[in-house]
């Protein structure tokens, strides 16, 4: 009974800083403008956006894969893709103490004979090579975008984290997951290469909505926020985006309603690809 509160009181928390976040950002901006944005948006732009965002997934699902069949769990390809946008419509709309990555497991352990540590460590190690990928093309961004020189100390923050970032996540791959060390390589380039289509999704975001004079900008915000939105505080990284863009473009004098226009159209792309996971 105290675990069933705790989550919930997790969950509530989440969802009350979302609505919170949600609300400051649209006191900050003009609603209308947001929403003229959105609606003017250039279809054919949005829908290379939409093809190049599940394109990262699918990159995703190979990469997880690898992480499986590493522990001796032999699924196919379109079972593993099928896992993954269950794990995203879990994620994004059933937020609970589960969550996509628990519901992959819960399904594998019942169909394989694998402890669950090894399920976790797997999936953990999917994770991170993921997030370290994302964060070297955030620092290396921010380095090439006017948001550098703002803040000394976040310009030093970046150029070490460029260099450093790969040879750290290798070191500790060799001395806490040494028996995955064969496929570090395999799945960290993998890992670039889903951030990589992750980047062109965004990139004809912006071209969508005609910022794209303000490109590196916002392809360092997105990067930026989608890190942010990795960090357990909100419904689907929803509002901590919108603050990201936010903040970011008003440091640097930029009218914030076409980063918050980004922000929403992005959600509406995740959350389609996601109700795939919701009929699978």
């Amino acid at each position: 009974m105290v675990t069933i509160n705790k989550k919930i009181l997790k969950i509530a928390i989440k969802i009350i800083l979302t609505f919170i976040a949600i609300y400051f950002v649209f006191s900050k901006v003009e609603l209308k403008e947001v929403q003229k944005i959105v609606i003017h948006a250039n279809i054919w732009y949005l829908l290379l956006a939409f093809l190049f965002f599940n394109l990262s997934k699918i990159l995703s699902s190979i990469r997880l894969n690898i992480y499986f069949a590493h522990i001796g769990v032999k699924i196919s390809q379109l079972y593993a893709l099928k896992l993954y946008y269950i794990g995203m419509f879990y994620n994004l709309f059933l937020p609970g103490g589960v969550g996509g990555d628990g519901y992959k497991i819960y399904l594998l352990k019942k169909s394989h004979n694998t402890k669950v540590s090894t399920l976790i460590t797997a999936t953990l190690l999917d994770r991170l090579s993921g997030l370290i990928p994302l964060l070297f093309f955030t620092g290396l961004l921010f380095i090439g975008s006017d948001f550098y020189h703002k803040y000394i100390w976040l310009d030093w923050v970046a150029i070490v984290g460029v260099i450093t970032i790969f040879p750290i996540f290798y070191l500790i791959n060799i001395y806490f997951f040494k028996g995955y060390i064969e496929i570090f390589f395999k799945t960290t380039l993998l890992g670039s290469l889903v951030q990589l289509l992750q980047l062109v999704s965004a990139f004809f975001i912006v071209y969508a909505i005609g910022y794209n004079s303000n490109m590196i900008i916002f392809l360092t915000l997105f990067l930026i926020s989608s890190v942010v939105a990795v960090l357990p505080i909100s419904i689907g990284g929803v509002g901590v985006r919108e603050l990201t863009f936010l903040y970011g473009l008003t440091l640097l004098g930029i009218d914030a309603d076409g980063g918050v226009a980004f922000s929403i159209l992005f959600f509406l792309i995740t959350a389609f690809s996601s109700f795939i996971g919701a009929i699978l």
